[in-house]
């Protein structure tokens, strides 16, 4: 059964986020890393762009301590009412948050010291105009922290996915789902030609990994966290070959998970810290 394929989210639901942030397994192994390599400084202005339901920004801004300001930008309407719960019930007063777009940001030019992202630029429209205004709002010399998944993100699926189109007769939709894995997630190298336009120096970049371990690709299918992939996966075909392609996938996965005593998915990731280099 197909069920997964039957799941419509609705993302400005307030049940939805609740029930999603819940699983913040995602967002942490992203974010532990980020906040290990932020230079902590009393008295400076952070950025948080794409805040999400309010990690790290929240977090950083408890971490920097009262004599900094930590200021969060982002579109989502239900998840920023998620943060200005979250804000009022910790009790932290340091917090500043705008409903806005990383592409056009509402602050000072040299305004900040500290900008970071988790996980968030993955999902910007215009990364170059992103990383333009990153510079222009942040001073010279200020950090510049962020973290994306890369382009190997769930390959084992991807492999099956392509495999299926091809012996389904739709080998022509392998090269949307190249878009779409190149659309969500840039190479590192397109990454460092932009930080380079924009006027950042990269001081470091990190690789690490982590899995998503399921028993099969039953299990997988059916996690309410992977719905939020499904729904974008079953846009790549058209509605009347979905059900038999899906259904193709999910057995493929069940063997692969029979050989291997479960399936995994790997989620490589990269960390980029850099600085404004701008005179």
């Amino acid at each position: 059964m197909t069920q997964y394929l039957q799941t419509e989210l609705n993302f400005d639901d307030p049940d939805f986020l609740r029930a999603l942030d819940d699983m913040s397994f995602w967002s942490a192994p992203f974010g532990i890393k980020l906040l290990n390599l932020v230079h902590y400084k009393k008295g400076i202005r952070a950025l948080d762009i794409g805040f999400g339901s309010g990690f790290p920004l929240i977090e950083l801004a408890m971490r920097l301590g009262p004599t900094s300001q930590v200021s969060g930008i982002d579109p989502w309407k239900a998840a920023i009412e998620r943060t200005k719960f979250k804000i009022k019930y910790t009790g932290v007063q340091n917090v500043f948050i705008v409903k806005g777009v990383s592409e056009k940001m509402p602050y000072e030019n040299n305004y900040f010291d500290l900008i970071v992202s988790n996980n968030g630029l993955n999902n910007v429209q215009d990364l170059s105009k992103t990383l333009i205004e990153c510079s222009r709002v942040s001073r010279p010399g200020a950090q510049f922290l962020f973290t994306f998944n890369t382009n190997r993100t769930f390959a084992e699926f991807y492999d099956v996915f392509r495999c299926v189109l091809r012996e389904s007769g739709l080998e022509e939709l392998q090269t949307k789902v190249d878009d779409h894995i190149y659309e969500k997630r840039r190479p590192v190298s397109e990454y460092e030609n932009l930080l380079e336009q924009s006027k950042f120096h990269i001081n470091n970049i990190y690789e690490d990994e982590f899995d998503f371990k399921f028993s099969d690709g039953t299990a997988m299918l059916n996690h309410f966290f992977m719905k939020i992939f499904i729904a974008a996966w079953k846009e790549l075909v058209p509605i009347e070959f979905q059900e038999n392609v899906f259904k193709k996938i999910e057995y493929k996965l069940n063997l692969l998970a029979e050989q291997k005593q479960g399936f995994n998915m790997n989620v490589p990731f990269v960390t980029i810290d850099c600085q404004n280099a701008k005179d």
